[in-house]
């Protein structure tokens, strides 16, 4: 008679989720991993995909061809849409029920706008891959649409970009981006001059990268205003609209802004 061995389901294949998987991969148990992409991705680096430095599959593996060598696991592409925790049961978006012996969920985090989700529409997040592509069109049409503005003060709005957020993602992001508009756009464009854009980083709190020692946050916020980054601190932004942000009481005219603070 064949063995029953433990029905360990995981939900989740980013980096808690996988890296639990490949830990069970000689343990005497059934695995089934569930996750809504077929995909690992390796988060870090998503602005790098949104500035263009890389492409997708640069950051994404398939979570089959990864786990391809352990036999004790399966993939399986869903969204749990519940979870029944009496009768050890999780419900799946495409109708069907997984039984388990033991569940663990590792689905990752989201976004938090501090209660203030309404900014989502105008100041989206980064952490699919489809955010990071939706990002790169948003920055390069931004440039487009400054290119045909006739009108001064909405080229200026066209090029002005914000990044909410001075951890890790926002002053990547930031950086990377002062470096395509003072390098990589140079001399592309016949009505403006890209160099000329805004790149502003805003952090609520009195230093970026406040999770770092004090001496490398501040390293950190001297080498983007070197690559012309204007970091602005100790102010939480107060409003996000179409047409731009409010920062402490003024209003800042900005067709782009980017959402790096809060998980």
């Amino acid at each position: 008679m064949r063995e029953r061995r433990p029905h360990v389901v995981i939900v989740g294949g980013g980096f808690a989720g996988l890296w639990a998987t490949r830990a069970l991969g000689s343990a005497k148990v059934r695995i089934t991993l569930v996750d809504r992409g077929n995909h690992h991705l390796f988060q870090p680096l998503l602005y790098q995909v949104a500035t263009a430095g890389l492409s997708a599959p640069d950051i994404a593996a398939p979570l089959r061809h990864i786990l391809r060598a352990q036999r004790n696991v399966e993939v399986r592409m869903a969204t749990v849409t519940g979870i029944e925790a009496d009768a050890k049961r999780i419900a799946r978006d495409n109708g069907t029920s997984l039984d388990f012996d033991f569940l663990l969920l590792a689905s990752g985090a989201t976004h938090a706008y501090f209660g203030n989700d309404h900014w989502a529409e105008h100041a989206p997040g980064l952490k699919t891959l489809d955010d990071a592509l939706d990002l790169r069109r948003k920055l390069l049409l931004a440039f487009e649409r400054a290119e045909a503005a006739s009108d001064p003060a909405e080229r200026e709005a066209w090029l002005h970009f914000a990044i909410v957020g001075g951890g890790p993602t926002g002053v990547e992001l930031a950086g990377t981006l002062a470096e395509i508009a003072k390098h990589t756009l140079k001399d592309e464009f016949r009505n403006i001059d890209p160099s000329r854009a805004r790149v502003r980083l805003i952090e609520a709190g009195p230093r970026v990268l406040a999770s770092f020692p004090d001496a490398l946050s501040a390293k950190a916020k001297r080498q983007l205003e070197k690559l012309g980054v204007e970091v602005a601190l100790g102010t939480p932004v107060k409003d996000i609209n179409a047409d731009g942000y409010t920062l402490g009481e003024t209003f800042v005219p900005a067709r782009t802004v980017e959402w790096a603070a809060g998980v």
